[in-house]
Formats: structure tokens, sequence, C-alpha cells
């Protein structure tokens, strides 16, 4: 029996639209109502016909009237007898390996209503908090979404009084917000303690600490070096848009991402060497070092098969990454083997296309939104011109560009738990990516011109419906071997003849030439960068706000880790 499900969420983020695509799924009804406070909570549930309120990520207060008059379930990250606004933080920040999520009835005392469903989770260090909550927490989330909905269908189902539930985790308790205080490390410290900080406040708030005389926000830590003979605090070295940084005694660690603030207010967060360049802070005199201690492109092979691993800061490619990622797939394509997989790394994303972070921070927006995006292209140029079988293989979520940028590949896979959502109409873009080629190709114009207004996500089993993409892999460890099996079978000779005859007959059938249809594409994007047609500029500063916004607000549920 179909049950009508109203999801009230503070965002559509990543969890809200894996939950959206679960239960339809599995034949419910939903509505999802993006609320900010009470009053827009009451005109969620004035305005549609539900049979249970479901919320995966709400950071206002549910008011008495809706959850005494109707089924309202929270989705806590936390396991049965923990309370608070932030569970996740304190349990890694204490090193847990066991965890677990809940789904609780809503009522007047936080996170104390009797439980509907629960899921134990494990953590396996070291991993951002923000990788944590996007893979195995909301995996888990989902299983209690499910659940709680199944739940719901049973007139005789009654939720469990937490007096009486199981305790998965005998010390759950309450606990108080956590602040940056409860953060803090000095620069004295240990290079593994100030990367596990800041790995537990990544995607956000951010390690809040000094430097360079500024108050900064730190993310996308990395190990650095040893025998170094450095006064903490101090940046000595840069690479990319990485800067290193001495710490402990004789050690350092690398920073790719920065939030700073200012008098008028914190910049949005943005790679590291940009923000400080924004801020007035001279890196020119800083050696830059042949090695960063982050892999972010990285080329692998192994007998046939190639694999290009390209591991973006929440998947955006900024200029100077998309200028070396074209160089990693021309230097692979020219390698004698028989497959090139282009696959993403550990991150919860695997690519969302140009970075935004990096086009505010630049002197000149339009200019390096422009220059992004033609870099970007090259990167797909350099897919589709490869003479070897390609495979994308795509491991965490994509949006935007991040969707586009795979399709130019001959086969392309991906893990089941993504969500993959094509449109860039919401950030006030036409798109490039070479997108007119391939995702018609794939789907058809009339479906591709659906994906591009709708702004809709889609998950694994959809997109392979429609023809998105080919092969849908597991969410496991097995993921990489399963990959590897894949690239294989597409090393015999007769798959190998099939899939090239293919790629010919794909290229012959197009009207113009590649740089024809690219050419299109960037006189639109022109007007979207320079003219400001669909008021990028607002969508783009809006979006990285969002993203720089504190998690620590009353019923803060989700983390922001799928911001940039």
């Amino acid at each position: 029996m179909s049950h009508r499900v109203l999801l009230m969420s503070s965002a559509r983020n990543g969890l809200t639209q894996r939950a959206e695509l679960a239960l339809r799924g599995h034949g419910h009804q939903v509505h999802t109502a993006v609320v900010a406070d009470a009053a827009a909570m009451d005109a969620a549930v004035a305005a549609h016909e539900f049979d249970v309120i479901i919320c995966p990520f709400l950071t206002a207060a549910i008011p008495p009237r809706i959850y005494e008059q109707h089924r309202v379930v929270i989705i806590h990250p936390g396991p049965v007898g923990d309370r608070g606004p932030a569970s996740l933080d304190w349990a890694l920040a204490e090193g847990r390996t066991r965890w677990g999520v809940t789904a609780i009835g809503a009522v007047a005392e936080m996170d104390a209503g009797p439980v509907w469903a629960w899921r134990a989770v494990t953590f396996e260090y070291p991993q951002r908090k923000s990788t944590f909550y996007n893979t195995v927490v909301a995996d888990a989330a989902i299983e209690c979404i499910l659940e709680t909905a199944a739940h719901a269908e049973d007139p005789d189902f009654v939720p469990i009084d937490q007096a009486r539930a199981p305790r998965p985790v005998s010390d759950a308790r309450t606990r108080p917000p956590m602040r940056q205080y409860d953060r803090q490390v000095a620069w004295t410290a240990p290079a593994a303690t100030i990367l596990a900080r800041v790995h537990t406040a990544d995607g956000a708030p951010g390690l809040r600490t000094t430097l360079a005389g500024h108050i900064v926000h730190l993310y996308d830590a990395h190990p650095g070096r040893t025998g170094v003979d450095a006064e903490p605090a101090t940046i000595i070295g840069r690479r990319h848009h990485l800067i290193e940084i001495a710490c402990g005694t004789g050690e350092t660690i690398w920073i790719g991402h920065l939030r700073a603030r200012l008098e008028d207010g914190p910049t949005c967060k943005g790679p590291a060497a940009s923000v400080l360049a924004h801020i007035g802070v001279d890196l020119g005199a800083m050696p830059v070092r042949a090695e960063s201690g982050c892999r972010d492109i990285d080329y692998r092979r192994d007998g046939a098969v190639g694999t290009v691993t390209v591991d973006a800061y929440n998947g955006a490619l900024t200029t100077e990454q998309c200028d070396r990622l074209a160089v990693a797939l021309h230097t692979a394509a020219a390698q004698d083997t028989d497959v090139l997989v282009l696959r993403g790394g550990a991150s919860h994303f695997f690519l969302t296309g140009i970075h935004l972070g990096g086009i505010e921070l630049a002197s000149d927006p339009a200019a390096e939104g422009w220059a992004n995006i033609k870099a970007i292209n090259r990167v797909c140029k350099a897919l589709l011109a490869c003479p070897q079988i390609t495979i994308a293989a795509i491991t965490g979520n994509a949006g935007a560009g991040g969707v586009a940028l795979p399709l130019a590949a001959d086969i392309v896979a991906a893990r089941r738990r993504v969500t993959l959502t094509p449109a860039y109409k919401p950030m006030g873009l036409t798109g490039s990516e070479l997108h007119t080629v391939t995702l018609p190709h794939r789907v058809g114009p009339q479906t591709a011109r659906a994906l591009l207004e709708s702004g809709d996500a889609l998950d694994t089993a959809t997109a392979r419906d429609i023809g998105l993409i080919d092969h849908v892999g597991p969410d496991s460890r097995e993921f990489d071997s399963w990959l590897d099996g894949l690239a294989r079978r597409y090393t015999d000779p007769q798959s190998r003849g099939d899939v090239l005859r293919r790629k010919a007959a794909r290229f012959a059938a197009l009207t113009k030439p590649i740089d024809a249809y690219e050419v299109a594409e960037l006189t639109e994007m022109a007007e979207d960068f320079f003219a400001d047609r669909g008021e990028f500029r607002r969508h783009r500063q809006e979006f990285l706000r969002v993203g720089s916004a504190s998690p620590t607000r009353p019923r803060a549920r989700a983390l922001a880790g799928q911001r940039p």
C-alpha cells in the first residue's frame, strides 16, 4: 500500500535527496518541504496530505501544535539514548568506532521521544566528518527512514519508549552543543592531533585557529613532513592551492581549503592559497614544494588497465586542477594499455564541476569562471579523444558539470548510493562540459532537456534505466574489486572491439565537429558569466553563504558536509 510521506528539511541536502528517492523507489508518495521556521512548517503541513512526517535534516524546532496532531519522526545521528545537537561531533572527537542512527518520535524534550527504528554505525578512521555523515551515517539514516515509513503503514505499530529500548552504546547520554573551544588545539601539538581535529570539524564548521595574523577555519587537511626546523603556526611552503604549516616538534601539515573571518564577516570557503591572497597574505616568497602530501590526481597502471584517480575537495575542480587532470588523461592515453579508468577517490563526492569558491575569491570572478569552464572542457575533450576504452567510475555524489564530465567516457559506472543532479540551471548557468554532445546521445534530446531543466536528483537505478549510466556497483569495500573486474572485461578483444565500433559510430553521427559544439556552449556561458543572465553571481554567493553557516544551532542534524 502506498503511503504519503512529508519530508520536512531545512535544505535539499544530499541526505534529503536520497531519502526522497529511496521512499519513492519503495512505492511511497513523497513531498519534500524546505522549511526555515515554525511558520514554514505550518504552511507545509497545511498544504499537503500525508500519513507521517519524517525529518532527515532539520535545524529548527518543531512546534507542539504539529507533533501533537501528527506523527512526526526525527532522524537523529546518534544511538538510542544519545541526545543533543552535536552527536556526531562528540562521537568523532572521542574517537568512537561504534555509533548509531535513530528514528525518534518528536516530543517536547529534544531527542527524548519513542524509537521508531535504529541502526548501528561503524567508523573507520581516518576520515572527515562530512565523509562519515554522507556515507555510513547516511546509509543508516536511509534504512531508518524506510523502516519508519513501513511502520507508518502498520496500524498496530507502537514505537518503543526510550526507557525500554535496547542501548547498543551503553554510555549514550545527553550532550551539549560543541563549540569551537571544545575543538581547540595548539599549533605546538603533534601533527596527528591537529589533523584529527580538522577532520572532526570538516566540512563544518571547520577548525578555528589563527594563521598569518588572521582568524581562519581549517578544512581539507593532509599529513606533511617531519624533521622541519620552523616555528609552529608558520606557513613554510605551498603547492598548487595548498599551504604547508609548521606544527608540533619539527612536523608539518598541509591545508587545502580555508575560510577567513574578517571584520565585516567571513569569507567563503575556498582554496587555501586563494583565501589568503584575498585577505592580503602574500605567498609569493613561499617555496613551492615538490610534494604536498595530497595526491589529488594520481595515475596507476595494472597490466592492460590504467587508472586516473581524482580526489577534489567536495568535488569542485579549480582551473589549475582541471589543467593537471587533462594532462594526466593525455599521459594515460599515450600508454600501451587497453582500458583507461577515470574514478573518484575517498571523498563522498565524485565531481561537482567548476569551483564556486575559487571563482568568488578571484579578483575578477567572471574571468575566473570563464577560465574554469574552458579548463574543465579540456578534461572532457581529453576523455572523448582517448583511443582506449574509457570507463568513468562515479564514486560519490555528482552534480552539474560533475555529471556531464563522466559522460564523455565510453562506459559510465557508479556506486549504488550516489545521487546524480545533472541540472546547471539552479546555479544560473546553461553549462558546458560538452553535454550537448554526450547527454542527448545517452538519454535522447527530450529527456536531456528535462534533466537540465528540472534540477531533480536521480538515484543510480533510475539513471541506469534511462541510459545515463551503464553499470551500478556496490557501496562496500568490494567496489574497488568490482570496478577492476569491470575494467578487465573490456580488455577482452571482442568486448573491446564492440565498444570501439560504437565509439566510432557515435562520432560519425555528429553533424559538426566537437569544437563547434563547445563554441555554442561557451557562447551561452559567456552570457552567464559576463552578463550574469541567469544571476549566477547571486546563486553562487547564496550557495557559498549557506555552506559557511554554523551547524550548532538547535536541532542541527546535517553537518553541511556536502557544501563546498
